[in-house]
């Protein structure tokens, strides 16, 4: 039997700012033992037996960044796709369209193995035991949960509520799904013992999802269909990439798979699971996978501390020192700090939003920006000028271009760079460089086999990113 890992990469993760930001979400943060969150879902995924490909829903924005961290750890060379949504428009969707997409290319009878792209699963063995226990109840018709054994009260969490009195192998059928509980409700679930957190992890076949969300979400289906009927589908060696259009997209209804589908099926069930899992949601959560110290702080770079106790410091660029002070997240990124007291790591996300009102961009990148052809990072931005390090991948070109209000100079400062400057074609080497004037059409490439660094000196009346008229793209991003 066919299974296929379908992994949803669509959140922000705001409570984690500013390390999470809308073009740098929580999927990919790096955790202390040197992986992100999506690398480690891809390789839970890619072990797991009977899987013959691995499916990606995510940001368009987001598809080369996804490949260059699954190609940093895929040893198994599994097949892979991905769909690209233009925008989120919430679970229902993601999974419908996953679906379809499957049901053309694996049959109705294949399994798809729903799982979130930023949650963390410490044990891998019980966790592919669990996925076997709920294959065999996907393949006789059941819709199925992973609900996790509840450890302590949690309130942040919504709860599946499962029949005593109707076990099936390897699972419960569930009896309703509930939202998010007060403390005291939560202690009432944790006592009953047929309460378990919902993962948001699911399996089914994909014949029995899509009747079932024919029959109890409609329209999410259909929305979705027309969606695929006006998307673009492209393959190559590598992978099968789906674009859904954004037009028909928008017509789409934004509602999870739970109020979708799960609350309203009567095909449910759970596999009862504990498996060392974590929606990495609040600081807190990140914080306690870092070893604390006698006087319970946990750090994460250079830190100097005296009298002070049960702190989290993350700060990997410069010193951070405390004095005096308990109980506090100290987050230290290139352009921002976070500082919170532990009890409110939750009210992070009132940030972001005061940040988006205000339209700062600090909500949206990191200095280090990512781009299917390398990274920039902005050194220095100041009246008429900015200062960036542009790191180009080996055999990689960004865009044939040009700039109506800004000139460019480059300097190589490692490897070999091949310019478009107007008329000209460069071979540029370490220390030298070239002058783009505003108005000419250019092009930087790398036609090495190691990183290009240059350093590009901007100087204009407006310097902004959208000041871009592209004419040729590798990665389809030419204007209309």
């Amino acid at each position: 039997m066919e299974l296929i890992p379908v992994i949803l990469s669509g959140g922000v993760g705001s409570r984690l700012w500013p390390v999470s930001r809308e073009a740098h979400p929580k999927p990919f943060m790096d955790l202390p033992d040197g992986q992100n969150l999506i690398q480690k879902t891809f390789l839970r995924a890619s072990r797991l037996e009977g899987v013959v490909e691995v499916l990606t829903v995510t940001n368009r924005e987001l598809l080369f960044k996804t490949e260059d961290e699954y190609g940093a750890v895929n040893t198994l060379k599994h097949s892979q796709g991905f769909i690209l949504e233009p925008f989120g428009r919430n679970t229902a969707a993601a999974v419908a369209a996953a679906a379809l997409q499957l049901e053309a290319t694996h049959g109705p009878d294949a399994q798809m193995l729903v799982l979130a792209a930023d949650h963390l699963i410490k044990d891998e063995t019980a966790f592919a035991a669990a996925v076997a226990s709920a294959v065999t109840l996907a393949a006789e018709g059941w819709l199925v949960t992973f609900g996790i054994q509840p450890t302590y009260p949690e309130t942040g969490f919504g709860y599946i509520e499962a029949q005593k009195d109707a076990p099936l192998k390897d699972g419960l059928k569930v009896a309703r799904f509930v939202e998010k509980p007060n403390l005291e409700t939560a202690e009432g679930y944790v006592s009953a013992g047929n309460y378990y957190w919902n993962s948001g992890m699911f399996c089914f076949r994909v014949g029995t999802l899509l009747e079932e969300l024919r029959q109890h979400a409609p329209d999410v289906v259909e929305a979705v269909s027309k969606t695929i009927e006006s998307s673009r589908l492209t393959t190559s060696d590598k992978y099968r990439c789906l674009a859904l259009d954004a037009d028909a997209f928008a017509e789409v209804p934004d509602i999870s798979i739970d109020y979708a589908l799960m609350e309203r099926s009567s095909k449910v069930a759970t596999i009862p699971c504990d498996i060392g899992w974590s929606d990495i949601g609040s600081w807190n959560a990140v914080s306690e996978l870092t070893e604390p110290d006698e006087n319970g702080n946990r750090f994460e770079g250079e830190v100097l501390s005296h009298n002070s106790r049960n702190n989290y410091v993350n700060s990997e660029d410069r010193l951070t020192a405390l004095v005096g002070v308990e109980d506090l997240l100290v987050i230290d990124t290139p352009d921002a700090v976070m500082i919170a007291h532990k009890d409110h790591a939750q009210d992070v996300k009132h940030i972001v939003n005061q940040l988006k009102a205000a339209s700062h961009t600090v909500h949206l990148l990191h200095r280090t920006v990512h781009r299917p052809w390398g990274t920039y990072t902005t050194l220095e931005n100041g009246e008429r000028f900015k200062i960036k390090r542009i790191v180009v991948k080996p055999k990689a070109s960004l865009s044939l271009q040009m700039h109506h209000h800004r000139s460019e100079h480059w300097i190589v400062v490692s490897g070999m760079a091949k310019v478009i400057n107007d008329q000209q074609e460069l071979m540029l080497n370490t220390n030298e460089s070239t002058f783009i004037r505003a108005g000419h059409q250019h092009r930087l490439m790398n036609p090495g086999v190691i990183d290009l660094v240059m350093i590009e000196v901007q100087s204009g009346d407006y310097l902004g990113e959208d000041d871009i008229v592209r004419f040729e793209d590798n990665y389809g991003r030419v204007d209309n």
